[in-house]
């Protein structure tokens, strides 16, 4: 492992030191932080799981309803019945904090005035009444599985990202500053050995003029 380009100096052997050990400490945090984040990915993918397996199979369900009603029913007469929505809905964002990482909070803010089915119960069957239905409550669902998506992936990108400087911090970074302070740990014994040297040999050499 290459070390850095520093003098060998006592005060850039402390700064190094220093800088050792909150990369040591910063490593850990990261590490945990990074444990923790996988840990509440793992929370969402489940739960988007189970969101995405009802929503396909409540899709299904109201398709299917709605393919019997366009059976026996027009598809003028239908197109007319969904023509005008019953009611309106707002969509209502926010964020949440989730390891650092902000993440989407979507809900629904209804109209009060709420009128599932905008249409005659005489002109069509009970079959378009399910399919309405079942959408409607469809849509929280759908929202939700976005929401939970969205997060899934924004997770998915804080992972790597930590992922990127624990290895950096473990393989680069703290090899490094270990190499250098072993390095000028050395040097300053050498020194410090040559300077020892010196002093005998000052000491001998004024000893013999004595």
């Amino acid at each position: 492992m290459a070390r850095l380009n520093v003098n060998p100096t006592r005060m850039e052997l402390r700064r190094l030191k220093n800088r050792l050990k909150t990369a040591v400490r910063g490593h850990k945090l990261l590490k945990d932080k990074s444990d923790e984040t996988i840990r509440q990915f793992m929370l969402y993918i489940k739960e988007n799981k189970r969101l995405r397996e009802e929503v396909e199979n409540e899709i299904s369900l109201s398709l299917r309803c709605f393919l019997l009603a366009s059976a026996v029913t027009s598809s003028q007469v239908i197109e007319e019945a969904v023509a005008m929505p019953g009611y309106k809905v707002e969509l209502e964002t926010d964020v949440k904090n989730v390891m650092s990482v902000s993440v989407p909070v979507l809900s629904i803010k209804e109209s009060a005035r709420k009128e599932l089915y905008p249409y005659s119960f005489a002109s069509v069957t009970s079959e378009l009444d399910s399919s309405i239905s079942g959408l409607s409550v469809l849509l929280v669902k759908m929202l939700k599985l976005a929401e939970v998506e969205k997060t899934c992936n924004m997770l998915a990108d804080e992972i790597e990202k930590n992922r990127r400087r624990v290895n950096a911090l473990e393989y680069v970074m703290i090899p490094q500053l270990q190499e250098t302070i072993k390095y000028i740990t050395m040097k300053l014994d050498e020194n410090e050995r040559a300077n020892t040297i010196r002093l005998m040999k000052v000491k001998s050499m004024i000893e013999a003029r004595g």
